[in-house]
């Protein structure tokens, strides 16, 4: 599962649960739903008691006594999403026919006749329309430039978009070329350009020899531009949008993307196993980690014959493979790092971005993998994937003061968190959990199974 923010990520949330309803005085408003919706939703679901305002919070904190406060979602995420009815968790739970889509318990309304067939398909082809208002607006397509959040579902080839300051899930697109291609094409990493414009998403599947670009403002894909097939996991974007280096698991092979122009420029190979890709601040070096060695490649753009291959275990060695996972660069570009995943090591290793010795070898959680900076609080988040400090669980968020270079914390986020993104501005964490071999989904959800889930620290 992977998520990127709008400066910028398998599986996506599936989030309603209606728990009771008490009972309580509803006073009618005017809910801006369209008629017909209004007909059901205000005789059926916003009635007293139950989806409104006085008494939503013991009816899992969904209000739907307008149609403004249904946007607002549930205590957990989003309940209807514009034009994705097939992700839109409200459906299942007044659905009663697996033919007509997934079906979740406890059919709504609670303890009274569920929905007629025509009145499910209505509902089902409203939100499928964009579940505009009464006068046809659609929910969060009035500000093209809203910040978000993209988490990518590998599982199913979606992309879901979370807007920041809402924080609910605002819409799904489906990427890849083949429409729910089975087995996936998997989306493996997301990234959105420096100056906000692009969208690039990149394929691990196989047989997937291209990169998509979307664009920030609609979502739409731009271009395919092919650059060969392979396991393609890790990318890098050069600081003016105009480059884009990516990394090839399976096939060891490095593409350099011209975005404006749509073509690969150049290809050249390493061997396999790759898996990190760092650039400098100057965009001029290409720092790629050798993931089934303990290698690290130091690549010059304009003379790639002219590399180095360093051996990160040959200083305060670990036993065994490092496993370099990803490469990041600190918010003040002084040094990067570098998370080793290698059973023997479970270490973030930091290195100086001038003269690349290393400074020092910080001992985290189990198979750390995703890094993200708090340049705001000066912290940087690992995720431990197979961590089990905490009991009943696997995996935790490492904390890690950029002071000190210190780990300074140890937060609980559910079962094998893997990206995560920080948001400064709002003062969160946005952690996207695996889940592959955890608890079962309470509900079901699209693209059902072992789904993982998004969660936010504080």
């Amino acid at each position: 599962m992977r998520l990127r923010n709008h400066r910028i990520l398998v599986l996506p949330l599936f989030l309603i649960l209606v728990s009771s309803c008490i009972k309580d005085k509803y006073d009618h408003v005017e809910t801006n739903y369209p008629t017909d919706v209004e007909n059901i939703i205000t005789t059926r679901c916003a009635i007293t008691g139950c989806h409104v305002t006085n008494s939503k919070d013991a009816a899992a904190g969904l209000d739907l006594s307008s149609w403004d406060k249904m946007f607002n979602g549930t205590n957990v995420g989003s309940a209807v999403i514009p034009y994705s009815s097939k992700f839109s968790p409200l459906l299942y739970f007044v659905n009663t026919d697996s033919l007509d889509g997934l079906v979740n318990r406890p059919t709504m309304p609670l303890n009274s006749a569920p929905l007629t067939t025509n009145q499910y398909h209505l509902l089902r082809d409203w939100i499928e329309a964009g579940a505009p208002d009464k006068s046809g607006f659609v929910k969060f397509s009035d500000n093209p430039n809203r910040k978000k959040i993209y988490i990518s579902n590998q599982g199913c080839d979606n992309v879901s978009v979370l807007d920041a300051e809402r924080k609910v899930i605002i819409r799904y697109f489906e990427v890849g070329t083949i429409p729910e291609a089975n087995p996936p094409e998997t989306p493996h990493s997301i990234k959105v350009t420096p100056d906000n414009k692009w969208l690039i998403v990149i394929f691990s599947g196989a047989n997937q020899g291209y990169m998509q670009v979307y664009d920030t403002k609609t979502d739409l894909l731009v271009k395919n531009i092919s650059i060969g097939i392979g396991g393609w996991n890790t990318m890098a974007i050069s600081s003016d949008s105009k480059y884009v280096y990516a990394a090839d698991f399976n096939n060891g092979n490095v593409v350099f993307v011209d975005l404006d122009a749509g073509i690969t420029t150049k290809t050249f190979n390493l061997g396999s196993g790759l898996h990190g890709v760092g650039l400098n601040k100057t965009d001029d070096t290409l720092y790629i980690a050798q993931n089934l060695s303990s290698g690290l490649f130091k690549i010059p753009i304009n003379d790639i014959s002219n590399f180095e291959n360093f051996d990160l275990n040959a200083v305060q060695p670990a036993p065994g493979n490092l496993k370099p996972h990803e490469i990041n660069f600190s918010p003040d570009w002084s040094n990067y790092f570098i998370t080793c995943e290698g059973t023997s090591a479970n270490q973030v290793r930091v290195y100086n971005a001038h003269n690349d010795q290393l400074i020092k070898v910080i001992n985290v959680g189990i198979k750390p993998v995703e890094m993200s900076f708090s340049e705001k609080r000066k912290l940087l988040f690992v995720t431990c994937m197979e961590d089990h400090f905490f009991p009943f669980t696997t995996g935790s968020v490492r904390v890690i003061d950029l002071n000190t270079l210190n780990e300074i914390n140890q937060i609980e986020v559910g079962w094998q968190p893997h990206d995560l993104e920080v948001d400064d501005v709002e003062g969160l964490v946005y952690v996207a959990n695996r889940n592959y071999g955890g608890p079962a989904p309470h509900h079901a959800a699209a693209c059902g199974g072992q789904n993982g889930y998004l969660v936010a620290i504080d």
